[in-house]
């Protein structure tokens, strides 16, 4: 999958629809910043973006993946197109998994470093004559805030929560338009 290709097709057919990054945005609930981004091809639109992108242009998703138009003879492509949406899927849950992984980890480490800074672990300390009390706290606070942003976001993604809360904020917003 080249990114940049995509990313090139993509901002063909927002120019054909004649909109600008701030318009689609807007259709699509998301920031200009993102928009930018799939355009340039420095991230992919996600499984749910890239389906309806593919709707609103009115194109094949293998199109917008391959990044350029496709004749309209698609029995034995479609397969190709299936596989290539499971693959494009596939690659996006690595990268989630990845990101969730490194939060993991830095909350673990953030953990360690709150018990080891904590007023008990430090009150017959050297490290108690360098740093104050309210810092000690502070990361205490931050620690364990992360933490639980993180084993939130963790048992959401598990659970396919957000990709819910999403398709229900779109309903909601297009219920009242």
């Amino acid at each position: 999958m080249n990114q940049q290709k995509m990313g090139e097709f993509l901002k063909v057919l927002r120019k054909e629809k004649g909109l600008t990054q701030e318009e689609l945005a807007e259709k699509f609930y998301t920031s200009s910043r993102t928009v930018s981004r799939w355009e340039t091809g420095k991230t992919p639109p996600d499984l749910n973006a890239l389906i309806e992108l593919a709707d609103f242009y009115d194109v094949d998703i293998r199109e917008i993946i391959d990044g350029e138009r496709k004749e309209k003879n698609m029995d034995k492509e479609t397969k190709e197109t299936l596989q290539k949406v499971a693959e494009y899927a596939e690659e996006e849950n690595k990268r989630l998994n990845n990101r969730l992984s490194a939060m993991l980890i830095v909350s673990g480490l953030l953990l360690t470093l709150s018990a080891l800074l904590s007023t008990n672990g430090i009150a017959e300390s050297p490290i108690r004559n360098v740093l104050t009390e309210e810092f000690c706290d502070g990361i205490l606070s931050f620690s364990h805030g992360f933490t639980i942003v993180t084993i939130f976001i963790y048992i959401m993604r598990g659970r396919g929560f957000a990709a819910k809360i999403r398709r229900f904020k779109r309903n909601l917003i297009s219920k009242n338009k």
